[in-house]
């Protein structure tokens, strides 16, 4: 080999090995170009593994059954206290209201008035009706569980019309109770 100035240069192997590893052969480059596609290739696609998966998706329908609501059932104690008349001694009526659903029910409200069986109005004999008693109940209100009751009382008394209420002697008052 000649050198600049035409001095003659040999090169060692050491040389040839430093020269090798900074200008790589073509075969060499060809081959750290495919790894690096290889490896670029298998990052992307997702490592060399498959995957693969079905997607689906359904209806369907169902029903359950609601319950209805029960009535109410009351009963009643006979009264205690003195005979009614005219502004006169109370009579107190204790009652019971059951909840005969299969779930829990709100009690809201009792109404007791003087009336018949089927709370149509009463009246006992010409001079006498409803008109001249007064009625007033305390029971506690809210949800009564199935099967369960509560206690109430009714205040049953006699007015002073201001008139005859003579009619009205020896009568029997019937109560009429409306819970919901």
């Amino acid at each position: 080999m000649q050198g600049r100035g035409g001095t003659h240069m040999t090169k060692t192997i050491e040389a040839y090995r430093q020269d090798s590893y900074a200008q790589p052969r073509p075969a060499a480059r060809r081959k750290r170009i495919a790894v690096v596609l290889v490896s670029a290739a298998l990052v992307l696609g997702g490592g060399g593994a498959a995957f693969a998966y079905w997607t689906a998706s359904g209806t369907g329908t169902g029903s359950a059954a609601t319950g209805v609501s029960e009535d109410f059932s009351i009963t009643s104690a006979a009264a205690t206290g003195g005979p009614l008349s005219p502004d006169g001694p109370s009579q107190t009526i204790d009652f019971t209201v059951t909840n005969d659903g299969s779930g829990t029910q709100t009690l809201s409200s009792v109404v007791v008035t003087v009336a018949n069986s089927d709370g149509t109005p009463w009246t006992a004999v010409a001079g006498c009706s409803a008109g001249d008693y007064s009625v007033s109940s305390a029971i506690p209100y809210g949800d009564i569980l199935a099967g369960a009751d509560v206690d109430g009382t009714v205040t049953l008394t006699m007015v002073n019309s201001g008139s005859n209420q003579d009619a009205c002697q020896g009568e029997t008052v019937p109560l009429y109770f409306v819970a919901s």
